[in-house]
């Protein structure tokens, strides 16, 4: 009996191909970070800070430097100023004076005219006396005549007094009127009326008081009437007349 020895043999459809080698691709390696070289740049960045710091720091210094010398600069000419209207006081001027600069003086066309005894009306007044005065202004027989068209604030003030009671009852009349240049008759610009009733033996009073503005034409002329002179106090604080233009 024969007896196969050889080898066993396998038999495949198709050959076996030899494996094919995939070549892996090479990237280049990560860069080296050089911390020293990192370290460096960092200390450079905080120097340039600081130096940046320091410049503000000399520039602010220097602004307020010049801000407190124009201050002084100030000072010094109001100083100097003052000394030069401190050495023209001899002159005598209020303005120097004080100390403040001069003002242009304005002449304001005014009057404040004070009681005086009157026997008749219209009221007498005092226009040089005292406290009465007259600028631009004038007191002409009795009134007091305006100088330039315009608007003036006028006022009257009445103190009716007397130390007997004459009536029970009196009526107390305070009128303030104007006579036109133009017209003939008088024209009523304010009137107070009250009645007081005086029963005792003793002094008694009672104020009237009259303010207003008019527009006043010029060469007008102004008056004061009262119901009865004899009642009207003398006292210059208490019975007066007057205006002012505005």
């Amino acid at each position: 009996m024969q007896q196969n020895m050889g080898y066993p043999v396998f038999w495949t459809n198709q050959p076996e191909r030899p494996p094919v080698l995939t070549r892996i691709p090479m990237y280049p390696p990560p860069p080296f970070v050089d911390f020293k070289r990192k370290k460096r740049k960092d200390g450079t960045c905080v120097y340039l800070l600081i130096m940046f710091l320091l410049v503000l720091l000399a520039l602010t210094g220097v602004g307020m430097g010049t801000y407190k010398i124009f201050l002084l600069q100030k000072e010094l000419n109001h100083v100097k100023e003052f000394s030069n209207e401190a050495s023209s006081m001899q002159s005598g001027s209020p303005e120097k004076l004080i100390g403040f600069p001069m003002e242009k003086k304005i002449n304001r066309q005014a009057a404040h005219v004070t009681a005086k005894q009157s026997e008749n009306l219209p009221l007498v007044w005092d226009d040089k006396t005292g406290r009465a005065f007259t600028s631009g202004i004038r007191y002409k027989e009795r009134g007091l005549v305006i100088n330039e068209s315009g608007l003036h604030f006028l006022y009257s003030s009445i103190y009716f007094t007397d130390e007997r009671c004459i009536k029970d009852r009196l009526e107390l009349v305070h009128v303030v009127y104007k006579k036109p240049l133009r017209y003939p008759a008088f024209m009523k610009l304010m009137e107070n009326s009250e009645f007081h009733s005086c029963r005792s033996s003793g002094m008694w009073g009672r104020h009237s008081y009259l303010g207003a503005v008019f527009n006043l034409t010029h060469n007008d002329i102004l008056y004061v009437n009262v119901s009865d002179v004899k009642l009207v106090s003398h006292d210059e604080t208490k019975t007066f007349f007057g205006l002012y233009k505005l």
